[in-house]
Order: C-alpha cells, then structure tokens, then sequence
C-alpha cells in the first residue's frame, strides 16, 4: 500500500469493516436552521457511530488487517480512539489496554471500562498517554494502535470519505475538525481534491494550522475545550503528506464557538455532540469559513461522547 492510501486501498478496508461499524446517516438542510449563512448544508452523523466517534473505522481497520499478538492491543487516546478500540476488541474477542491523560472526559472513560478493557489515566495531555502505552507495549508484548499516525489508521477514517460521496455526491466542501489528522487525512486522502477539503482547529489547539505554516509537522499549544479530541501537540507524519497535497486550508475557532455551535447542534437539531465534534461546524457559524453562494457545504459532525444534553449558549 502507498503512504498515501489509494482510493482502492480505502474501498477494500471499508468491504472489511462494514460488517462491523455503522453506515451513519446525513441530515440535509439549510444553514439558516443552525444560525450561519443561507447555504446548502450536509451533516454527516458521524457521532452515531459505533462507540460515539468516527473512530471505531480505524480501529477495527487496525484490528482487521493486521496480526494482533495473544498480548493483545494497547492504545493511547485523548478518549475516542481509547473508547473505539476497547469497542473493536470486546467484539472481536481481543485483549486491550487503553491509556488516557487526565483531560479525558468521564463519559469516554466510563464507555472505555464498560467495554470491558484495562484503564489507565495518566499525564495531563494525549502525549503522557502515549509515551506510557509505549512503554507497555515494550513490556507486554501488545501491539500499538495509534490513534492517527498509522497508515491502516487513515485507510479505516477514509472509509468515512467514501461513504459520504455516496450519500452526498454533490458537495463542494467538506468541513473536518483536526486533532493528530488522521481524520481529515482520510478523508482528503478519498477526495484526493476532486472536493475542497478545509480544516477547522481549536485555536487553543493548532496542530496542523501551525505545521502548514512551518512546512512540517511542529510542537503546537495543546489546550482548549475540545482538548480531549483535538489537541495532541503534533501533526502526524503520515497525515501531514495527505493535508499538505489535498486539504484546501486550516481555519481556526475559539473556544466559545465551539461551545455555540455544540448548542446550535442541540437547539436546531436535537444533535448530541462533544465539543470536538461541533468544531467543524464552529467554522461556519463563526465566520471562520464562510462559503460562496449556493456553495454544498458538508459538515462532519464527528463526535458525540459526552455525558452533557441540555447545552446553553
């Protein structure tokens, strides 16, 4: 398989895991229900897939096309990745053993014990969490699934590009949040700039907003509200590649945005998402992208661990 996945390389993963992750349904509608401009809008409900995240893809794409050792798998995670693979491995009988830092929210811990896998919280960031599972995984023998800087990583989140040009043959932009990128490189590494694929960040959390403008993947500020999805200090290298040749721009949102658009999702949809995975929609309703007339806008709702319903502005 090439560094960048292929579109073939992509189709043949998702024929492997579709038995086992949900065909998320899209909601289409137009921006003035969710407070941004009059244009086309696709949601895509990615926040109803199987353990709450886009995750699960790449997970059991980790799980499916690579030999799992008797030791099992270990996984860091800021808290989807952690809760995607103990879902993939309680279904296909594996041992896990998932670190997260401290900033996880309990709702993912909790959904990350409920599957059955071995916890632990450590360090304050997702870079803590995954300098422990690599000492694990030395000790213990149980093979690493990197949330996003692994090639069968990509090939599984790219499984969500595909299925979105299915269901969605006519958009002109999608919009993805950006943590490690393996989201987004996924996806652009399907749409392989046939559709303008932009990047929405935490401005608190500019991981590849701050490795584009550098050239190369760079230490960024690991903070903000949605800092249990999207802010684990560095690009991956993998998907860096992919953002570079086929992601449009990085645009990038306040905290407070964030928190809006997570709302309007409630308000004008009764939509249940994290705050990483209102992000994407946080660009629009700020501003931070704002589309051309008439332009087909998809919004990649990709996250919705989180123990909160009744959002307030």
């Amino acid at each position: 398989m090439a560094t960048i996945p292929t579109r073939q390389d992509i189709a043949a993963t998702y024929a492997l895991i579709l038995p086992h992750i949900r065909v998320t349904p899209v909601l289409h509608t137009l921006g003035v229900g969710f407070g941004g401009p009059p244009v086309p809008l696709t949601l895509k409900l990615e926040q109803l897939q199987h353990a709450g995240s886009f995750k699960a893809r790449g997970a059991f794409a980790n799980l499916m096309l690579r030999k799992v050792p008797t030791a099992g798998v270990v996984a860091a995670s800021g808290g989807n990745h952690g809760v995607a693979v103990a879902y993939a491995a309680s279904q296909l009988g594996i041992p896990a053993c998932i670190f997260v830092p401290t900033v996880a929210s309990q709702a993912k811990i909790d959904r990350i014990r409920g599957y059955g896998a071995k916890l632990v919280v450590t360090g304050d960031r997702y870079a803590d969490a995954h300098a422990a599972s690599e000492t694990w995984a030395q000790s213990s023998g149980a093979m690493q699934v990197h949330a996003f800087d692994q090639l069968e990583t990509l090939l599984g989140q790219g499984t969500l590009g595909l299925e979105l040009s299915k269901q969605a043959p006519d958009v002109d932009t999608v919009l993805a949040a950006v943590g490690g990128g393996g989201h987004i490189g996924g996806i652009a590494a399907w749409y392989r700039g046939d559709v303008r694929v932009v990047g929405v960040e935490p401005r608190l959390a500019p991981t590849l907003y701050d490795a584009l403008q550098a050239g190369h993947p760079v230490d960024a500020p690991a903070g903000s509200v949605a800092a249990d999805s999207l802010a684990p200090k560095r690009v991956g290298e993998l998907a860096f590649p992919i953002a570079k040749a086929f992601v449009d721009r990085v645009v990038l949102v306040d905290d407070d945005d964030i928190l809006r658009a997570q709302a309007t999702l409630w308000d004008a949809a009764r939509i249940v998402a994290e705050p990483g995975g209102a992000t994407a929609l946080a660009a629009l309703l700020s501003g931070a992208y704002q589309p051309a007339a008439h332009e087909r806008v998809a919004v990649i709702v990709c996250g919705g661990n989180t123990n909160a319903v009744n959002f307030s502005r």
